[in-house]
């Protein structure tokens, strides 16, 4: 699970940020995410969803939208395909929140025809961007800040959420209310997925957690226990970091057999990357494991939704 000592503290050796540096993180982004929304017309800020007009045949949408949620308003960025009706998606971001490398993840994920939300896990407290990029995180002390943020997101936090969530999605002219909506979390937002399935299972039918802390325990509401309430036919991939593996090697047998009495169809893997290997600003992002993750998040969502 992500914390301090995985990204190193300021001013100390090994920190890893010094290996991907704010210039190869833009050339990531104009790579892999900026490049697949060649086309894409940007709307303002507003409640519900901005409206745009124009010729926009072949691009992509998008929108930063407000609406009501438990505990407040929550503000989300909102993009799909300039026409038609299409899955939607559910990004949960890691600790550091919603900021430009969630961003990119959305608009690649919609150039494959999908309508994508990407939530601010914080709104119970501040609008995000709260944190620029991990850097920022880092040196502003970040684990300490979203603490208290990050409180409010327990079980039942997430799951009155995640309601929210779909419910506003539902009422979405980009969104088809006939497929299956999807949700995938990074880090701490890798538990947030099986709530959210959990929470909803007759709409929400996959569930992807990349590199995410937190699934198994022996509470009534860890992740892991709540496997055998997602839906008949949901689908789940559970992507897990070599380093998060070493320290708990024992959690993917258990994930394994749990999914399996549940009659869950889930796919679970050590991946060849540490933790966040999947996030294109974080310390330890790794392009070739993150494209190979990516692969399989696609794969998943075209058998599911």
């Amino acid at each position: 699970m992500c914390s301090e000592d995985r990204v190193g503290a300021v001013g100390k050796p090994g920190n890893r940020w010094d290996n991907v540096s704010r210039r190869r993180f833009a050339a990531l982004g104009a790579a892999a995410g900026l490049g697949a929304m060649a086309g894409c017309t940007t709307s303002g800020t507003g409640m519900g969803m901005d409206t745009n007009t124009g010729d926009t045949a072949g691009a992509l949408v998008e929108h930063n939208v407000r609406f009501p949620a438990p505990g407040g308003t929550m503000d989300a960025f909102f993009v799909h395909p300039a026409s038609g009706r299409h899955p939607a998606v559910i990004i949960w971001p890691d600790i550091a929140g919603l900021r430009d490398s969630f961003r990119m993840m959305g608009r690649r994920l919609a150039a494959q025809g999908y309508s994508v939300l990407v939530v601010n896990p914080y709104y119970r407290d501040l609008p995000a961007p709260q944190f620029a990029d991990f850097e920022a995180f880092r040196v502003a002390d970040g684990f300490q800040k979203v603490r208290p943020w990050r409180a409010k997101m327990d079980a039942a936090g997430v799951t009155e959420t995640a309601r929210a969530v779909v419910g506003w999605l539902e009422t979405q002219a980009p969104v088809d209310p006939a497929r299956g909506i999807g949700n995938q979390g990074y880090c701490m937002g890798g538990p947030y997925t099986i709530w959210s399935a959990a929470a909803v299972p007759a709409r929400v039918k996959a569930a992807a957690s990349f590199h995410g802390g937190g699934l198994v325990g022996d509470a009534a509401t860890a992740p892991i226990a709540l496997l055998d309430d997602l839906a008949d036919d949901a689908r789940v991939l559970i992507a897990i970091a070599r380093d998060d593996d070493a320290k708990a090697p024992e959690e993917k047998t258990r994930l394994r057999q749990t999914a399996d009495a549940a009659g869950l169809a889930a796919e679970i893997e050590v991946y060849a990357g540490d933790h966040g290997w999947t996030v294109p600003d974080s310390p330890a992002y790794d392009e070739a494991a993150a494209e190979r993750a990516w692969t399989r998040l696609l794969a998943l969502y075209q058998a599911a939704l």
